[in-house]
């Protein structure tokens, strides 16, 4: 890996066309044979080497025609618009994987995505209630996408379930709720309820820290 001090560490947001309960936390093929969804994140703290990311959001459109591990990927990331040129230099270069460690996240992603679609630098408007399992981003004419508990099918009532990944490489855990999707930018397509994961994460050049 290239030696370069960076962290991340805010509210994470993964959203996508599957069944609830994420396959692919479980090593499982997608619920309908393909992978379409977003992951990113708001960050509360963060830097790359002495530039600072606080505050800012990224978000990244993902489409596989098939189980994540099989690659083929295509991907588009989302810049919050309010960066400098030096943050955005900065966030490309954590999400291109060249400065991550074997085995984390952005460098998984760097090996299964062959096409990377040019970024969108855009306002992204972000609401988040890990605790009531609920979250919203929009980002106008690119995406939006919203988060809210599942409903017992008979009562309605909120249904809670969590996910615990202690060698998780995104998140060691998270909130599981329903999710939907409406994704207009350079990948196109729309989910009326999937899966979403709502989790406190902190990335670093090594993975999730502990």
């Amino acid at each position: 890996m290239a030696e370069f001090d960076w962290r991340l560490k805010g509210e994470w947001v993964k959203n996508c066309n599957c069944a609830f309960g994420c396959p692919c936390d479980f090593n499982a093929p997608p619920t309908k044979g393909t992978c379409k969804g977003l992951l990113g994140m708001r960050i509360a703290e963060g830097h790359f080497g002495a530039v600072k990311l606080d505050g800012l959001a990224f978000f990244v459109v993902v489409d596989f025609p098939g189980p994540l591990h099989e690659g083929n990927g295509t991907a588009q990331a989302i810049i919050d618009e309010r960066a400098t040129p030096e943050q955005r230099s900065a966030l490309l270069g954590i999400l291109s994987g060249k400065n991550s460690a074997e085995g984390t996240i952005f460098h998984i992603f760097s090996l299964i995505v062959s096409r990377m679609l040019e970024p969108v630098f855009a306002p992204i408007a972000f609401e988040f209630d890990m605790p009531g399992r609920r979250a919203r981003i929009a980002i106008p004419g690119i995406l939006e996408t919203e988060n809210q508990p599942i409903r017992n099918p008979v009562t309605g009532a909120p249904h809670r379930i969590q996910v615990m990944m202690p060698e998780g490489f995104e998140h060691r855990g998270a909130e599981v709720c329903s999710a939907r999707i409406d994704s207009t930018g350079g990948i196109r397509f729309a989910v009326e309820q999937g899966h979403g994961s709502l989790a406190l994460v902190e990335q670093t050049p090594r993975g999730v820290a502990a």
